[in-house]
């Protein structure tokens, strides 16, 4: 299933233009960053975890508003953000892993997955599409992994952008290859990206402090390669944490604070909404996410928690907190709601605004979170990954949550698990078996679901397959 054009809306936009401008340029409207951490985990930020020094996104925690059961709504990169630009579970879009779906060795597979779709289409109408023609100006940092350019899929401004999802070429100058190499020449030696990706926006809010903007701020820390920051490193010397991981996720909170320091010099603090997360757990032999289970490519919740804050200070009291589930497919709506911008007409669009729960004058609607993962994910080489086998992180299935309840479903062998979540945070207690009632009431929400998204489910067995790797 995938989205078709949205000519509904681009003739409305079109026909409501002139009036638009007019109303971005007023700055009633408020500017939007959205900041996108890569692979760090919930408990890789320091209101969560005090041996990480990160006191720009502690100062954000503590003039917004804390999400506490933040979920991203996939458990690597790509999907992840495809989830957030489309707005739709990933069903719709058919991105569903980084790469191949058949990862892992051959004979180690029950089934054949389901194919894997790596970009976004270019009839999948994006957040930030809808956001640029609805007055907005976009600027895109870091990565992208949606596409070849993000300028074809709605920003008009691009700093290091491209299909990659790794860090080419390295953190700093001189970058050895991909689209950073043109910096070469106009940074030192040494010159981390943060600092290069903190100038451009700078600039970019200087350049545009008269108008609404929209700010995709998608670091590539703390995604491998490790690199240590030698100005940090030290910080982290004999604490029980990797120092180069901790020093790296210290460098991008310093990035993040200059782009903070210029909006309260622009006069543009009170008027902008600033979000930052993650797009996935972190790699569980980098940085363990206890009390929650796994990392990195895993549904448990260590793979799919989030480090979420919301600070607009004249709409989100400082200092609050939200226990209500959220999912990054709700940015989407979210953001529109924030600029007053409708919804495209004939967009599906699986989140929820946000905007009561962040105004604290509202709830959304008793839902449901899903998850959808038809395909497999290796482990790597002698890493525990607190997952089900020594093959992978993920096999075939899906997962939702309900209230307190986790349920996962894997699809090779019909296996059901279900967990209390206010009792067994760390998903070590299956109730599948004494709770049958809830594991089916819940499992039954999760086939309508499926029905209802036409999620191809994968069935055909794998003729290379051995049941006993041994043999």
């Amino acid at each position: 299933m995938r989205s078709k054009p949205c000519i509904a809306f681009l003739s409305l936009a079109i026909s409501a233009m002139a009036g638009i401008s007019a109303y971005a340029e007023s700055k009633t409207r408020p500017n939007i960053i959205y900041i996108n951490a890569d692979d760090l985990g919930v408990m890789d930020v320091g209101f969560n975890n005090p041996r990480y020094r990160t006191p720009n996104i502690d100062k954000l925690r503590a003039e917004g508003m804390l999400f506490t059961n933040a979920y991203a709504p996939a458990s690597n990169c790509a999907p992840s953000r495809a989830c957030v630009f489309s707005g739709q579970y990933a069903p719709r879009h058919g991105v569903y892993t980084v790469g191949n779906s058949d990862r892992g060795k051959s004979r180690d597979r029950k089934l054949i997955p389901i194919p894997n779709t790596e970009h976004l289409t270019a009839d999948n109408f994006t957040l930030a599409e809808a956001l640029q023609q609805g007055g907005y100006k976009t600027i895109h940092l870091g990565k992208w992994h949606l596409g070849r350019d993000p300028l074809s899929q709605g920003f008009e401004v691009n700093i290091g952008g491209d299909k990659g999802g790794s860090p080419t070429g390295g953190y700093f100058v001189p970058f050895k290859s991909g689209s950073m190499k043109r910096y070469n020449r106009q940074y030192p030696k040494g010159t981390h990206r943060v600092d290069i990706f903190a100038d451009q926006a700078i600039k970019f809010m200087r350049a545009n402090k008269d108008h609404a903007f929209f700010m995709h701020m998608a670091y590539y820390s703390v995604h491998s390669r490790i690199e240590a920051v030698p100005e940090f490193i030290d910080h982290y010397k004999g604490k029980p944490v990797n120092a180069p991981y901790a020093s790296m996720i210290e460098k991008m909170d310093q990035g993040i604070g200059r782009i903070l320091d210029e909006l309260e010099k622009l006069g543009l603090k009170e008027n902008t909404l600033v979000l930052f997360c993650s797009d996935n757990g972190a790699l569980r032999n980098i940085s363990s996410q206890k009390p929650y289970r796994s990392g990195k490519g895993s549904y448990f919740e260590g793979g799919i928690r989030e480090p979420l804050v919301v600070r607009w200070p004249t709409v989100v009291p400082a200092g609050s907190t939200c226990d209500t589930p959220v999912i990054g497919t709700d940015f989407y709506p979210t953001f529109l709601a924030a600029a007053g911008i409708p919804k495209p007409s004939d967009k599906i669009l699986d989140g929820v605004s946000m905007l009561p729960l962040l105004k604290e004058e509202g709830t959304i609607p008793d839902r449901a979170l899903f998850w959808h993962f038809p395909i497999y994910l290796e482990k790597y080489v002698n890493q525990d990954y607190e997952s089900h086998d020594s093959q992978f992180r993920t096999r075939p299935g899906s997962a939702l949550r309900m209230g307190k309840w986790k349920l996962h479903e894997y699809f090779e062998d019909g296996r059901i698990e279900l967990y209390d979540l206010e009792a067994d945070l760390g998903e070590r207690n299956n109730l599948a078996q004494s709770h049958p009632e809830k594991a089916s009431e819940l499992h039954a929400v999760l086939n309508q679901w499926r029905k209802q998204l036409d999620a191809p489910v994968p069935a055909e067995l794998n003729q290379k397959f051995v049941a006993d790797p041994a043999k």
